[in-house]
């Protein structure tokens, strides 16, 4: 399953936690979302910053729950997503999610 799959990527780092969201499981680091699994398909919050860079990567489109892109927010084809490159895509969405202020208390 995606979410194992996550999980074991995951494992590690700390400030982790888990919340159901978007018909999945989101992953939140210190409270702000970084990645999901939904749809059977991973999700990674990459910022607006890094959006076009993380749309050039293999597997990657816009999510969209609306009709509309969410500028920042990507799904990506597990399938082309291996171990290494799960890890990869964490790391991009951490070093934007790391910047933001915590919404843990």
């Amino acid at each position: 399953m995606l979410d194992a799959r996550m999980r074991r990527a995951l494992s590690g780092r700390r400030g982790i936690t888990e919340k159901r969201m978007f018909g999945g499981v989101c992953f939140l680091l210190r409270g702000n979302m970084l990645c999901g699994v939904g749809d059977g398909k991973f999700m990674f919050r990459v910022g607006k910053d890094q959006d076009a860079a993380a749309l050039r990567r293999p597997g990657a489109r816009p999510m969209d729950f609306t009709g509309r892109p969410m500028a920042g927010f990507v799904w990506v084809d597990p399938a082309s997503c291996d171990a290494r490159r799960l890890k990869g895509w964490i790391a991009m969405a951490e070093r934007y999610v790391v910047a933001l202020p915590s919404k843990k208390k």
